[in-house]
């Protein structure tokens, strides 16, 4: 795997003044995977938004990691609740749909 689209976490806290422990912490709890190349720690970029929230969450709202975790999987609970939803009407609309017909 290449790191030129991954984002190196030693430069991620330093843009964002955190320490790098707390990446290394969300790792721990399973909210962040952390990628490995030459001895040097990498995000992929589709985990930013998530970890910046949890950052916020985190220094901004003063909530412990454990916290943060309930609230990982609940939101994740959410979405994917929505989704299947979102799935229901489509079908539902399609059943109406045939039955005016």
């Amino acid at each position: 795997m290449s790191s030129k689209n991954l984002i190196q976490i030693k430069q991620f806290c330093i843009y964002h003044e955190i320490e790098d422990t707390f990446i290394a912490k969300l790792n721990n709890y399973g909210l962040v995977e952390i990628i490995v190349l030459e001895e040097e720690q990498y995000l992929q970029p589709e985990q930013l938004p998530a970890i910046e929230k949890m950052i916020r969450m985190h220094y901004d709202l003063k909530i412990n990691l454990e916290g943060i975790d309930a609230i990982a999987h609940l939101l994740n609970k959410i979405e994917a609740l929505q989704k299947d939803l979102t799935a229901t009407q489509n079908k539902l609309r399609l059943f109406e749909q045939y039955q005016v017909d």
